[in-house]
């Protein structure tokens, strides 16, 4: 705690937004490279452009907000803890699961209210910008969208006692599974997955639904909000079959 009040918010905001914008340009841009260098169908640079800046904004939402989290752990107001030991070291993966099912379940909600008219233009519009959704998107927010998210993230800190090495395994679980989930579908090699395994995850053949019909597919990790609460398409399960892009 000591170390943390010898810089300032704006240092570690700083650092925390090269941190976090240097994550996605290295992740998505490996996918990128990787997929769409040699491929039919390349998503227009314009698009891509967009993807970014909306992205160094969502960079700065959450920078800020992290910053926020440990100014308030400085004065005591979160349950991050240093010590495996204080709770167990299987609390460390239960606590990793438990906030994952909680940020699914907000983040289904938020995402399903997102898309009503009277919300959609200012909070979401931006990141359906893309028809055709890229690794690029995964992290185009607009703004009002990152800062919901972002919070929920720091309101989990100060409820549930979490460890750091716990919350960097959610933020890279979380950075990985979105880029994941905005594949193009047309871009996956032949031997990429899109099996049983489809039906308890969520993957790129599932979140392209939403993308096409922006009234279904509405969670992040899991199918369970989506089939509990009829959002899911009905023929989704019919059509998981291996790719043969």
């Amino acid at each position: 705690m000591q170390y943390l009040q010898q810089h300032s918010l704006g240092f570690w905001g700083l650092s925390f937004f090269v941190i976090i914008l240097a994550r996605y340009v290295l992740l998505a841009g490996l996918a990128h490279w990787w997929l769409y260098r040699h491929r039919p169908g390349q998503p227009s640079a314009s698009s891509i452009r967009g993807d970014i800046r909306l992205s160094v904004h969502s960079a700065v939402v959450f920078a800020l907000a992290a910053a926020g989290g440990l100014h308030l752990h400085s004065l005591g107001l979160t349950r991050l803890y240093t010590q495996p030991g204080d709770h167990g070291w299987w609390y460390l993966g239960a606590s990793y699961l438990l906030v994952l099912i909680l940020q699914d379940g907000f983040f289904y909600g938020c995402h399903r209210l997102s898309h009503h008219p009277a919300l959609f233009f200012w909070m979401h519009r931006g990141h359906h910008r893309s028809s055709q959704p890229t690794p690029w998107t995964s992290f185009a927010f607009d703004s009002p969208e990152a800062l919901v998210q972002a919070l929920f993230l720091l309101l989990v800190v100060m409820v549930v006692p979490v460890h750091p090495i716990t919350l960097v395994a959610v933020f890279s679980t979380m950075t990985v599974w979105a880029i994941v989930n905005h594949l193009g579908l047309d871009h996956l090699p032949g031997y990429f997955p899109h099996h049983w395994l489809g039906r308890w995850v969520i993957g790129p053949a599932h979140h392209s639904i939403h993308h096409r019909r922006s009234d279904r597919h509405f969670g992040l990790y899991f199918t369970f909000w989506d089939r509990l609460l009829a959002t899911e398409d009905p023929l989704y399960a019919s059509k998981l079959r291996p790719s043969t892009s």
